[in-house]
């Protein structure tokens, strides 16, 4: 079981549930700065793994929350 299972997008991206699009674009942009897979290309097998599930759902979080129906659904 990944640490991300039961992980709310919103603590993902690290906003609130109250955030504007323009924040939840942000703080995508911020967290997939740190840990998109090609910035661990020289990281242990253990670190791009982390990398590479962890960039996964940043995208899915912010792909739901950027979408209003997605969002609503999701809420």
């Amino acid at each position: 079981m990944s640490e991300f299972d039961n992980l709310d997008y919103y603590a993902l991206l690290g906003v609130s549930r109250s955030a504007s699009l323009d924040e939840i674009k942000r703080a995508y942009r911020r967290e997939i700065s740190k840990f998109h897979p090609d910035r661990f290309t020289n990281g242990t097998p253990e670190e791009r793994a982390y990398a590479g599930e962890r960039s996964q759902r940043l995208t899915e979080a912010y792909r739901v929350l950027s979408d209003f129906a997605d969002r609503s659904a999701y809420n």
